[in-house]
């Protein structure tokens, strides 16, 4: 017999093109290297101290103390349970603690939730779901960075920045700008624009939608047959400023509160919501899809959310956690309380220093600061560029001015 030659390729085309694009983004994505080497007084006195990491701790230590006193693992818990979408009790849960807090219109169901690991995965599965290769969603600039990966690494989207330019991003005239921004995709691409992405309360403006401009994209979503996806993972993080007491604060408002009827089919509107951010417990990685019109969605989610199923762990403590209304509501208002006092604080001492910041945020853990021009002043031996700084200065004054 003869021999076969191997074929023999170089160790660039090892990966797939997704293996590839994913090694591109990987090696600008930094985040890990931070969190990995975190500054620690004692520990690790030569580490990173990250400002740029969206995590409430200030309520570790309580949320601690009910986790130790309330978990109560079973062998049921190690098994598959009730399946990869979130088990009974989980889902029943969170459909309790969403009623009671996001006032919906129609009550939830636990037949409405899809639980995930994490909004990540949420965000994932809806992108995978609706959105063919090259199709688009639509992003309002500015937005949290991680949704780009979240809808175009895995499920192979485009997301579409749409720019405002002048125009206050959460406004109603904002709206008019997504129209542009599908028209001038599908006219150049010849590819559908299949959604609109939101994160309310804003990350990272930290301020919540007025009902006008959520209308709005209602309506325009409508009109083209585009999904809603509302990110409300900040919908209870919602709290007093007491330092710009004269600025327009909107209050959250959740999609699942407002009679569609009239503005946006049921089927094209989904909300996403989890531990993360209002229960500061990110390593829980527990997120939630609610979408209370779309059977297809969650049929089709039976085969797809193996790959985001929680721990049996994860979804005991979280079920008893949101079945708790005495603890929920107490710890809610700490946190708000807490949220508040932090930014007073923050602010306060932007103020010592003159350091320049966007008023008016009351949502989040998000603060605009002009680190910039500061660092400038401080350094007058810095050549800078010149038009690059002019910009970066008017484009700050906008949200100064909004």
């Amino acid at each position: 017999m003869g021999s076969v030659t191997p074929t023999v390729f170089k160790a660039s085309n090892s990966l797939s093109n997704r293996g590839q694009n994913a090694l591109e983004l990987g090696e600008k994505r930094i985040t890990w290297d931070i969190i990995s080497d975190m500054w620690h007084p004692e520990n690790n006195p030569d580490g990173y101290l990250s400002v740029g990491m969206a995590e409430n701790t200030l309520l570790h230590s309580i949320l601690v103390e009910y986790i130790h006193a309330n978990l109560d693992i079973s062998a049921q818990h190690l098994s598959y349970n009730n399946g990869s979408m979130g088990s009974h009790a989980l889902r029943k849960a969170v459909s309790h603690f969403l009623n009671r807090h996001f006032h919906p219109f129609r009550a939830v169901e636990p037949t409405h939730v899809l639980i995930t690991n994490g909004c990540s995965s949420a965000i994932e599965h809806l992108s995978w779901t609706f959105v063919n290769p090259g199709e688009a969603i639509l992003l309002g600039k500015p937005y949290y960075a991680t949704f780009i990966a979240d809808i175009c690494l895995r499920p192979e989207a485009v997301v579409v920045p749409v720019e405002m330019g002048a125009v206050d991003p959460l406004s109603p005239e904002a709206v008019d700008l997504y129209d542009r921004a599908a028209s001038q995709f599908e006219q150049r691409t010849g590819k559908r624009v299949r959604a609109v992405m939101l994160c309310n309360p804003h990350n990272p403006l930290g301020r919540c939608y007025p009902r006008a401009t959520v209308d709005g994209l209602m309506r325009l979503c409508q009109a083209r047959q585009m999904h809603l996806i509302s990110d409300e993972i900040y919908a209870l993080s919602v709290w007093e400023n007491r330092v710009d007491r004269d600025a327009p604060f909107e209050p959250f408002e959740s999609l699942l509160a407002r009679d569609t009827t009239g503005l946006i089919d049921a089927h094209l509107v989904h909300v996403l919501w989890g531990m993360s951010k209002d229960f500061g417990a990110n390593g829980l990685r527990v997120g939630a899809v609610i979408s209370q019109g779309n059977a297809e969605l969650h049929i089709a989610q039976k085969c797809l959310s193996l790959y985001s199923f929680v721990s049996g762990m994860s979804d005991q403590i979280t079920a008893s956690i949101l079945h708790d209304d005495t603890f929920t509501d107490g710890y809610i208002r700490a946190n708000r309380e807490k949220l508040s006092e932090s930014h007073a604080l923050l602010v306060g001492l932007l103020g010592k220093y003159g350091i320049e910041y966007a008023r008016g945020c009351n949502a989040g853990f998000f603060l605009w600061v002009n680190l910039g021009k500061k660092y400038l002043e401080a350094r007058p031996d810095i050549q800078g560029d010149a038009q690059g700084l002019e910009l970066t200065e008017m484009l700050f004054q906008r949200l100064l001015d909004n």
